[in-house]
């Protein structure tokens, strides 16, 4: 059923008519499994839950597109997939068994194969959303030449429901690659960087990387795991020619795929926190960036570009110093246990033209201020 005949719909637009009209805030929910992320604020203001809106609409395997309603279940949508030998390539983060299409384009978030394939935006072609005036909008298409000019499908990618209600999302989806390996290698921090580089240089199907220092193991190392995916013969030319490279060994595919999952949804043992005043910071920097010189220990993935780490609130400035020295900027992905002081800003405020074009965008879609405040402080 098409999201504008949906009979969800119309008291989701009569709840953002009200909203707007009395200017209370309104909290977007799907899954609730990204409730973790943004300001304490974003707790505040009356649910509007997604979860009715839930379907398929249509799905064309021959053209790799589908097209769902932002309720459905995220594992759903990729069950429907794999039954025709297709995925979402960018293996967007579940962080719970609840989570929905519509949270995965609001978090604009991406799993381990992100540097290789592309993030969550890159695979947008079409989006309804339902603005703060209580309009259906369509933006897009089923095909990538129908997005000319403002591209606001993939505006609405990473904005955290802060623009409008996503109603609708039509995505490019990509064949199951034919032949997958994993290798893991023992290499300090630095090595594994540059070694990453080396490799990237080369005509070899990297798709994804994860270097972490191991306590669980004893005695403790500092592994890289490297994910190769492609045809047959370019995988296997791969393993042979990295193992050749550097001494490693290669993972059973089964333990592997169960390994790459925990890491897409931190249920690795490095993200479990060390202790309750540590917050879990992610700091997205240039892949090419040098080890970075801080106290704490990291999980990277991305071929060096994403970063993970756990320390203190009062590191912030120097988390973001590093993090901008490296050609990036880093954000507090993960509240510490013991809380956050009030109004401490996750990531460093926009500034200049940039803040200028987001106050715009906001006033446009949403003039009168209800759509999730504070979700992106």
């Amino acid at each position: 059923m098409q999201a504008a005949t949906h009979p969800a719909l119309g008291p989701l637009v009569e709840q953002v008519l009200s909203a707007s009209a009395r200017r209370t805030p309104l909290r977007v929910r799907g899954g609730d499994t990204k409730a973790f992320h943004g300001q304490t604020q974003a707790g505040a203001g009356d649910v509007m839950d997604t979860r009715a809106l839930s379907g398929v609409v249509s799905y064309e395997p021959t053209e790799l597109v589908v097209t769902a309603l932002a309720g459905t279940p995220l594992a759903e949508l990729e069950a429907q997939l794999a039954e025709r030998g297709q995925c979402l390539p960018f293996e967007p983060p579940h962080f719970g068994p609840g989570a929905t299409v519509g949270g995965m384009v609001a978090a604009g978030l991406s799993g381990p194969a992100r540097a290789s394939v592309g993030a969550v935006r890159d695979y947008m072609l079409g989006v309804q959303v339902l603005n703060g005036r209580g309009e259906l909008l369509t933006y897009g298409g089923q095909v990538m030449k129908n997005v000319a000019g403002y591209d606001v499908s993939r505006l609405m990618a990473g904005a955290w429901g802060t623009l409008g209600l996503i109603v609708e999302v039509s995505l490019k989806v990509l064949p199951v690659a034919p032949a997958e390996a994993t290798l893991v290698f023992e290499l300090p921090q630095s090595q594994a960087m540059a070694q990453l580089q080396r490799w990237g240089g080369q005509p070899l199907p990297l798709n994804a990387s994860c270097w972490v220092h191991d306590d669980t193991a004893s005695p403790t190392k500092d592994l890289l795991f490297v994910r190769l995916r492609g045809a047959v013969a370019a995988v296997e030319s791969a393993c042979t020619r990295m193992l050749k490279d550097v001494p490693g060994q290669r993972m059973d595919n089964a333990q592997a795929g169960l390994d790459w999952a925990a890491c897409r949804d931190q249920r690795l043992p490095f993200f479990t926190a060390p202790a309750p005043e540590l917050a879990l910071w992610r700091l997205s920097v240039a892949p090419a960036a040098p080890a970075l010189d801080l106290p704490w220990a990291q999980l990277i993935e991305w071929h060096g570009g994403q970063r993970w780490l756990w320390a203190p609130v009062n590191a912030a400035e120097r988390l973001h110093t590093a993090a901008a020295g490296a050609g990036g900027h880093a954000t507090l992905f993960r509240a510490p246990a013991s809380g956050l002081p009030a109004g401490f800003p996750r990531r460093a405020a926009a500034s200049g033209p940039l803040a200028t074009i987001e106050n715009r965008l906001r006033e446009a879609f949403d003039p009168a201020g209800i759509f999730n405040p504070g979700r992106l402080g």
